[in-house]
């Protein structure tokens, strides 16, 4: 059984707001052990949106659309799924009143316009929505069902929590759960990573894959199982097996950030950090400045090119603030190749280290803001020192 979800708005296709509700919806139908194959926008036009549901009815047990039920004349969400059915709207009195009586609640009077919503597809069945003006409502097929969904969030997250995923779970008879576990990486490519891992990547279930960030790499871990339980173990012996490959590579997993991880070493050895930076327009302390116990200040030398220029500014840096502890960054760039220069100073640790890498500018200050907060982390799990500040 598979679901897909399509989010409706000719605002989204233009950029004008970021689509939150696939997200929101994908994740609750994970829960519940809901496959999702596809997802898809389609703007504010009946017809399309008529090619779209009519699509997702041919391959999905649910298809659930978001968005496109307002007042207004390209709110086309009850046009097009009535479209794709091949059945025309009809005005239900008791959603007008429903209708009504929110705008009532208000105090306010609903407009002509307003009675637009008050419109499903001829079969559908009305879904009330107790915090909105916009109704939902449901189609039931032979083979799928059709769920219409508000595109304001909060009203969209109400009616899923409380009428879609029950809904789902007795119509699809749905008693499993889908859990995921993201492993994070840093220190090794992609290419040098999946060549590791390439026999759990083809595995059918649990099922692990790869996404690349700049200096960083997460790895998907995901189980499909009856219960959470059997889930879990089924995560924890491919977890087991990349810890035992990869070892210290991996910084952290699901919400960890390499900066949270970081400065949690580092609060927890009562160890203060500056930081001296050239050529990374100040995005490593801008990274770092979350935890204002732990990171002590930051100071960018516009001019400097070399390490024998950052450490006395460092080490002048560390007197004035109290820091214990010292982080020093240069990048240049030389005919498009990047060259990144690495100081280290702990307490009982002075190391340097030097990465060079082609490409273009696109995401050079993300990729040697990981490089350097790896850097430092190796560097405070290889040291036993607890410095207080």
């Amino acid at each position: 059984m598979e679901a897909e979800i399509i989010t409706i708005g000719t605002e989204i296709l233009l950029g004008q707001i970021v689509d939150t509700n696939t997200r929101t919806i994908a994740q609750r139908l994970r829960d519940i052990g809901l496959d999702i194959y596809r997802t898809s926008t389609v703007g504010d036009n009946a017809a399309r949106i008529a090619e779209s549901v009519r699509e997702g009815m041919g391959r999905a047990s649910a298809v659930i659309t978001t968005g496109g039920l307002g007042p207004t004349i390209d709110d086309a969400t009850r046009e097009g799924i009535a479209l794709a059915l091949g059945v025309d709207t009809y005005f239900d009195p008791a959603l007008w009143e429903q209708i009504q009586a929110r705008f009532a609640s208000f105090g306010r009077e609903p407009t002509e316009n307003n009675r637009r919503q008050a419109y499903i597809p001829e079969t559908a069945h009305p879904i009330e929505n107790p915090v909105g003006t916009a109704p939902a409502f449901l189609v039931e097929t032979e083979r799928s069902v059709v769920i219409a969904l508000p595109g304001v969030p909060g009203e969209m997250s109400h009616l899923l929590e409380n009428e879609v995923i029950p809904y789902l779970r007795k119509r699809l008879d749905l008693s499993g759960t889908i859990m995921t576990r993201v492993v994070r990486t840093a220190g090794m490519g992609e290419s040098v990573l999946d060549e590791r891992i390439t026999d759990l990547e083809q595995l059918s279930n649990p099922t692990v894959g790869l996404s690349a960030h700049p200096g960083r790499v997460d790895i998907r871990i995901t189980a499909k199982a009856p219960s959470r339980t059997e889930a879990e173990e089924m995560i924890w012996g491919v977890e087991a097996t990349l810890q035992q490959r990869l070892g210290e590579r991996i910084y952290g997993y699901d919400s960890d950030t390499l900066e949270s991880v970081v400065l949690a070493a580092l609060n927890a050895r009562h160890i203060k950090l500056a930081v001296v930076e050239h050529g990374t327009e100040g995005a490593l302390a801008g990274n770092l400045a979350l935890d204002s116990e732990v990171f002590a200040g930051g100071r960018i030398m516009p001019q400097a090119a070399s390490l024998e220029e950052i450490e006395p500014q460092l080490q002048s840096l560390m007197r004035e603030t109290g820091a214990s502890a010292g982080l020093g960054v240069a990048l240049t760039q030389d005919e498009g190749n990047f060259t990144l220069r690495i100081l280290r100073l702990l307490p009982g640790d002075d190391a340097r280290r030097e990465y060079e890498y082609g490409g273009g500018f696109l995401n050079v200050h993300e990729r040697s803001v990981s490089i350097a907060l790896e850097f430092l982390r190796r560097g405070l799990l290889d040291s036993s020192s607890t410095v207080s500040a």
